[in-house]
C-alpha cells in the first residue's frame, strides 16, 4: 500500500506533506504580500502574494524540510519561529548557521539518517542539488513504515526537489524507490551572474516546465506536483506558461495520461488541498 499523502499548499515552494498523519513542513515562508526583502544595496525581492495559511492557522507541525536557510524566499523571519524544538532537515551549512539547534540535522547528497516523528519511523535521503553558485541547497526523498511498496518491488518514497536546475544524478532515485509523488520547485528562476551588479547576466537556478517532465519521467514517479512558480519577479515561468509547457511535454492535470501533474496554485488565500492517492483524476479544488 502506498502512503497517504495530503498536500496542503501555503505559497512559494512552502506546503504540509501530511504523511501517514505526520505533518511535515517544506520551506517555511509566511510574509504578507507586498513584503520586501533587500538582496544587496541595489535591488530588492518583493513578494506578491499573501500566504494561504498564517502561523496562527498551522495545524501541529512534526518536522521541517528546508531545502536552505539563506535564501528569504526559503525560510524568513516568521518561518524560523517554527525551527525550535522541531525536527529540521537541511544542508550541512545550514545546520551551522541554525545551531544551537540540536533537532536541526544537515544532510549531504545522499546521506540517509533514520528517525522517529511523531511516533512513527521515517528514512530520510538528501538528494543533490544545483541553485545559486556557492550556496548549499538540499532535496529529500522521505521513505519508512507504512510506506510499503511499488513498482518491482522498490519501497514507496516521496520526494521533494528543493531549490534546483535538472541534475541527471537524481535519476538515481528511480533504482532504489517507487517515487509515489515528486514535489518539484519550479519558476524557471534566474539570478544576476554578479550579485552586486543586478544587471549582469542572469543564470537559471530552479527548473523549468521541459527539465521538470524530464525528471519525472526519468525518476518514474506517479505524481508530479509543482511548486514554487508564482508571486515572485525572479521566477520567468509562471502558472500559464507552465501549463504550456506540460501540455507540450504530453504532461496532463487530468490523470488521463500516463503521467499526471496536479496544480498547487493558490488563489488570493485561499489553500489547495491535494490527496495522493485519490479517488478522483482532477485536479484540487481552490475556493
Amino acid at each position: 500500500m502506498a502512503p497517504t499523502l495530503n498536500v496542503t499548499h501555503i505559497g512559494t515552494a512552502t506546503a504540509i506533506l501530511e504523511i501517514n498523519g505526520v505533518n511535515m513542513l517544506t520551506d517555511p515562508f509566511f510574509s504578507p504580500a507586498g513584503t520586501s526583502f533587500p538582496v544587496t544595496d541595489k535591488f530588492s525581492l518583493k513578494v506578491e502574494d499573501d500566504p494561504a495559511l498564517r502561523l496562527d492557522q498551522l495545524p501541529v507541525i512534526d518536522a521541517v524540510l528546508l531545502s536552505h536557510e539563506d535564501h528569504v524566499d526559503n525560510l524568513d523571519d516568521l518561518g524560523r519561529r517554527l525551527l525550535d524544538g522541531r525536527r529540521v532537515f537541511t544542508t550541512v551549512d545550514g545546520a551551522k548557521n541554525l545551531s544551537p539547534r540540536p533537532a536541526v540535522h544537515g544532510f549531504e547528497p545522499w546521506e540517509e539518517m533514520e528517525v522517529v516523528i511523531a511516533g512513527k519511523k521515517f528514512q530520510v535521503i538528501g538528494t543533490p542539488t544545483k541553485h545559486v553558485v556557492g550556496n548549499e541547497c538540499t532535496g529529500f526523498i522521505l521513505t519508512g513504515e507504512g510506506f510499503g511498496h511499488g513498482r518491482d518491488g522498490l519501497p514507496n518514497a516521496i520526494y521533494f526537489s528543493g531549490d534546483t536546475v535538472y541534475v541527471e544524478e537524481l535519476k538515481q532515485m528511480a533504482e532504489r524507490f517507487h517515487i509515489c509523488a515528486a514535489i518539484v520547485n519550479l519558476g524557471n528562476a534566474h539570478a544576476p551572474t554578479d550579485m552586486t551588479d543586478p544587471s549582469s547576466p542572469p543564470y537559471q537556478i530552479t527548473m523549468d516546465g521541459k527539465q521538470a517532465a524530464q525528471l519525472f519521467r526519468e525518476i518514474k514517479a506517479d505524481y508530479l506536483v509543482p511548486m514554487h512558480y508564482e508571486s515572485w519577479h525572479h521566477f520567468t515561468q509562471f502558472g500559464q506558461e507552465l501549463r504550456q509547457a506540460f501540455q507540450e511535454e504530453g504532461i496532463s492535470d487530468q490523470g488521463k495520461d500516463d503521467l499526471a501533474a496536479r496544480d498547487l496554485k493558490h488563489v488570493a488565500s485561499a489553500q489547495c488541498v491535494l490527496s495522493i492517492p485519490s479517488s478522483s483524476p482532477t485536479s484540487p479544488t481552490c475556493p
